[in-house]
C-alpha cells in the first residue's frame, strides 16, 4: 500500500518536503535571532500563525527548540547540541587520531587505523604507515566488514546486545577460507574480544595479512572506535600480535583521555 505521504514514485511528497524545509528554516531564523514568537516565526516564513505553531510543536517535541519561560519565546534546544555532538565527536576523533595513528605506527612499523562503525560496516577515519609497511593502500574513508576485520570485530563486539544480534543475522560474506561464516562462532569469538580487550583477525579479510584492533572508548565509557595495527602474516605473527596489544592499548587510552574518558 502506497504511503498516503508519498508520491507514486515513492518519494516524499512536495508538501512533506515544505513542511521539513519549513523547519530548518525555523532552526535557522532561531540560530540566529537566539529567540523568536510564533508571530516572528509566522512572518519570517510567509505562514499562518496557526501552521507556524504546528512546527514549533514538532520540534519542541523533539527537543530541538524549547519554550523560554512564559513570555511565549522560542529558542535552541538542547536536542540539537546532541546532534551537533555525534558530529563533532566523530571530527575530534579523526583529528586527534591522526597523531596517535602516527605515533603508533612508527613505534610498530606497521600500518595503523581509526574506524568507526557506521550502518553495519566499520569506516577508517584515520590512518598512518610505519617504517616497515608494505602495502601503499589509503583506507582512509573505506568501508570494510564488521565481521571479517579487527577493527570490525572490536566494534562489534561492544555494540549493544540487539545492535550486535541484528548484525549476526545478516549473511557474513565470505572474502578468504579463513574469514568467520558462522553466527554462531562469531558470537563465542567476540564475547572473548570483551574478555581480552583486544580482536585479531588471521588473514581473514585478506590473504598474508594480519591485524589486531583494540577499542577507544568515549567520554561516557562507550566504546566509539577501533584503533587497528595491520601488516605481512610472516611479520605480524600471531605471537607478535599478542606482544603489540599493550602498546596499542596505551596509544588507546591516551587518546580516550583526549575525548573526556578516564578509567578508574
Amino acid at each position: 500500500m502506497r504511503n498516503k505521504d508519498s508520491d507514486r514514485s515513492g518519494n516524499p511528497a512536495p508538501s512533506q518536503v515544505q513542511s521539513v524545509d519549513r523547519a530548518i528554516s525555523v532552526l535557522e531564523l532561531l540560530a540566529r535571532n537566539g529567540e523568536a514568537g510564533i508571530t516572528e516565526i509566522a512572518g519570517e516564513l510567509g505562514v499562518h500563525k496557526s501552521t507556524a505553531s504546528r512546527l514549533v510543536s514538532v520540534l519542541e517535541a523533539r527537543g530541538l527548540v524549547e519554550q523560554l519561560g512564559e513570555r511565549g519565546k522560542y529558542a535552541i534546544g538542547f536536542g540539537i547540541v546532541r546532534l551537533a555532538g555525534a558530529a563533532t565527536g566523530r571530527m575530534d576523533l579523526a583529528r586527534l587520531g591522526r597523531q596517535t595513528c602516527q605515533v603508533l605506527a612508527e613505534t610498530l612499523g606497521e600500518t595503523v587505523n581509526i574506524a568507526v562503525a557506521d550502518e553495519g560496516v566499520a569506516i577508517n577515519i584515520s590512518q598512518a604507515r610505519g617504517s616497515a609497511a608494505i602495502t601503499t593502500q589509503n583506507w582512509t574513508g573505506q568501508r570494510t566488514p564488521l565481521h571479517a576485520t579487527s577493527s570490525g570485530k572490536v566494534l562489534l563486539a561492544y555494540m549493544a546486545d540487539g545492535e550486535r544480534r541484528r548484525s549476526l543475522r545478516r549473511k557474513l560474506e565470505e572474502y578468504t577460507p579463513r574469514t568467520v561464516t558462522d553466527a554462531g562462532d562469531l558470537a563465542a569469538e567476540l564475547d572473548r574480544v570483551v574478555e581480552d580487550g583486544y580482536a585479531a583477525c588471521f588473514e581473514e579479510f585478506e590473504l598474508g595479512m594480519h591485524a589486531v584492533a583494540v577499542p577507544i572508548h568515549g567520554p561516557g565509557g562507550e566504546v566509539v572506535a577501533a584503533i587497528s595495527a595491520s601488516g605481512p602474516s610472516y611479520r605480524l605473527s600471531r605471537q607478535r600480535v599478542r606482544q603489540v596489544v599493550r602498546p596499542m592499548a596505551e596509544a588507546a587510552a591516551e587518546l580516550s583521555a583526549q575525548l573526556g574518558y578516564y578509567q578508574d
